[in-house]
Order: structure tokens, then C-alpha cells, then sequence
């Protein structure tokens, strides 16, 4: 069986070619073909030697996901759904801005954390995604959408919030992460890079520790009540715990806030009281809130915040002193809107089977 290339940071493919025989610096050469040429076959490294690409065209490849299916939104935004295996399929989403260009990168295939509001959760959880899956998606869309007039990369920014929870798959998302960051793979700055995560407390602790990137975490409630009820695995790590574990990423992080993800669910988490609750949650904690308006999908059981509603919560945030954006709804049309992500999972967990039995009725928790 031949040894995929994409599975490997810089560490991992210069120990790969030690056991080959071959010099250290002929893993930078072969990362940077793979990663800034965006080679996929060993022909294409002519600085190579022919007995090296040889022994490589023999012994390894570089085998990306292939592509399932293609679509672009009306406002440019692009997804992807690509083939992981087995019957099942990540998606990918870019979205373009007159600033920079984000793609939003899976994890997982499905997610086993259950969040009630989020399309990819109800899809039940496969299994997480090797290195090369992951970074494979970087390198499918570099490929697809090239590079500027000004022959900089259309692809600026990365953020690990399509399918899945990055921390719960953390080794092979640290070394993809790795090869985004590496002057020979990506080059992008920690500051590009985001993780986000639903309160994965001890791999938060670790991610400050081993790859500091900029973080933005799911919060979605203002009090444990709440957030028990939408976000499960806040019964494990709740508020406090997830609060100070902020404070500790802080300390090492590339950017000198948190970014708070909070999607507005109507008559859930939306009224001015959990306006007033975060002030007092987060006062500890440097951050800027991303209000994001709940994206609809099949029997969801929740509704979108009225934009009055909105406006309200956001203003009494940005009175307290804190930086809001309320998220522009992008590429909902073809369901690549945040929370709309499904993919195609063949569903270990059967959560599919229990979706189909009951019909989803929220609390209405305050």
C-alpha cells in the first residue's frame, strides 16, 4: 500500500524520506511541489531526481479527495463535496470578500457532539478525517480557484468550522494546521488560521500549548441552562470552565481576543436579559461576538431571530464596549450557510434512524 504524502507535516515527511535514505531537504522540495505547485503526480517535480521520483512513483502518492459535486451561490460563494470514502462525502465552502478570501474546512465526517440547531449534527458521526483529508481541501480549492491578478493566492484564510468538531480529531488537525502555517506548505500566518470549537476544554488547553491559532468558540447561550439544552456538551464542560480555559488560551494566542460564535435562535437565546447575561459572563474575558442569524433547515424545530431582535441584542453588546458583527447570511441558496452543512455520512451512531422517529420540539428554555 502506497503511503499518502498529504498525511505529513514537515516533521513527518522529512523522518519519511530519512527512512527512504534520502536528504532532509528533499521533504521541503517535495512540500513545496505538493502544497504551492499543487502537484499530484511525481513527473511534475522535475528538481527531483529521476531515481527519487522513481522510488516515490513506486512507494507513495498524493491522493486527494475527488470531487462529487460543485456548486456557486448567486452572491460567489462556492461549495464542494468531496469524496472521503465509502460512501460518504465532506463539504467545503469558500467564500469570497473584497478583502480576502475564507475557505471553511470539515474535520469530521457528520459530528457526535449534537448540537439541536445544527444541520451537520443531526447527520449522525462516521468518523474523523485523516491529515491528508483535511489538508486535502485546502489543496483542492487552491487548485480550483487559483490565484489573483496580483498572483497572491485567492485563498487567504482558513477556519475550521465546516463538518465536526476540529478538537475532538485533534492530532490529525494539528498536523494539518502545521502545514497551513509552514513557509514550505501554506505559509499562512496563526493569525489567518482559526479553530473553532464548541468548549473542548483539556484540547483547548493543548492546542495553546502545541499550535496557537485564533480561536472562536460556539457559545450560543448565556447561561448553563440554556447552553445544556442546544450545546450537550456543555453538561460535561460548562461556562465557567470553558471561560477560564479562554483566559488561558489568551496567554498564547496570535490575536488578543476570543471570537464568540452565537447563533440567534427566536425565543431561545435572543432576548435582551441573555444580551445582559453575556456582558456578565465574558467580562473577563478580551473577546468580540459574531452574531450569526440561524440558518433554516428541515424539520430544525427552531426559528430564525426577527431582526429587530437582532438589532437589540447586538446593541446592547456593542453599548457594554464590545465589538459585534452580526454575520451576513452567505451562500444559504445552495445550503452552505453556517449550521447547513450535511455532507454525506453513513451514520455509525443511527442518530439519522432516531431524527426520522420523533419530531424535534425544542424547550422553550430562558
Amino acid at each position: 500500500m502506497k503511503t499518502n504524502l498529504l498525511n505529513f507535516d514537515l516533521n513527518g515527511l522529512t523522518e519519511h524520506f530519512a527512512q527512504m535514505g534520502e536528504k532532509p531537504f528533499r521533504a521541503k522540495q517535495v512540500m513545496r511541489w505538493i502544497h504551492q505547485a499543487g502537484a499530484a503526480g511525481f513527473d511534475e517535480m522535475t528538481d527531483l531526481a529521476k531515481s527519487l521520483r522513481a522510488k516515490l512513483q513506486e512507494q507513495a502518492e498524493v491522493a486527494v479527495p475527488a470531487l462529487m459535486a460543485a456548486q456557486e451561490s448567486s452572491d460567489g460563494t462556492r461549495k464542494w463535496l468531496l469524496d472521503v470514502g465509502t460512501g460518504n462525502g465532506v463539504e467545503t465552502v469558500f467564500i469570497p470578500e473584497a478583502e480576502r478570501g475564507t475557505l471553511c474546512i470539515s474535520s469530521q465526517v457528520g459530528c457526535a457532539l449534537e448540537c439541536t440547531f445544527c444541520s451537520t449534527g443531526r447527520q449522525g458521526f462516521n468518523r474523523n478525517l485523516s491529515a491528508a483529508e483535511i489538508i486535502g481541501q485546502l489543496w483542492w480549492a487552491n487548485k480550483a480557484m487559483g490565484v489573483t491578478p496580483k498572483n497572491e493566492r485567492v485563498v487567504s484564510n482558513v477556519v475550521m468550522m465546516g463538518m465536526g468538531e476540529p478538537l475532538a480529531n485533534f492530532d490529525n488537525v494539528v498536523t494539518a494546521l502545521g502545514i497551513m502555517l509552514d513557509d514550505h506548505g501554506y505559509g499562512l500566518s496563526r493569525r489567518r488560521v482559526t479553530v473553532s470549537t464548541s468548549g473542548m476544554v483539556p484540547q483547548m488547553d493543548r492546542l495553546r500549548d502545541v499550535m496557537p491559532v485564533a480561536l472562536a468558540v460556539s457559545l450560543h447561550a448565556s447561561n448553563d441552562a440554556v447552553r445544556n439544552e442546544i450545546v450537550p456538551l456543555n453538561k460535561k464542560y460548562p461556562l465557567s470552565e470553558l471561560m477560564a480555559a479562554c483566559r488561558r488560551y489568551l496567554e498564547k494566542a496570535p490575536r488578543d481576543f476570543v471570537t464568540f460564535e452565537y447563533v440567534m435562535l427566536d425565543g431561545i437565546n435572543d432576548k435582551a436579559q441573555h444580551a445582559r447575561e453575556l456582558i456578565e459572563l465574558v467580562r473577563d474575558v478580551p473577546c468580540k461576538f459574531n452574531l450569526i442569524p440561524f440558518n433554516p433547515f428541515p424539520n430544525s424545530g427552531y426559528e430564525r431571530s426577527s431582526n429587530e431582535n437582532i438589532r437589540v441584542f447586538r446593541d446592547i453588546l456593542q453599548q457594554a464596549g464590545f465589538v459585534v458583527t452580526v454575520r451576513k447570511t452567505r451562500g444559504d441558496d445552495i445550503d452552505a450557510a453556517c449550521g447547513q452543512l450535511a455532507g454525506q455520512v453513513k451514520d455509525k451512531t443511527r442518530r439519522q434512524e432516531k431524527w426520522q422517529q420523533i419530531t424535534m420540539q425544542p424547550k422553550g428554555v430562558v
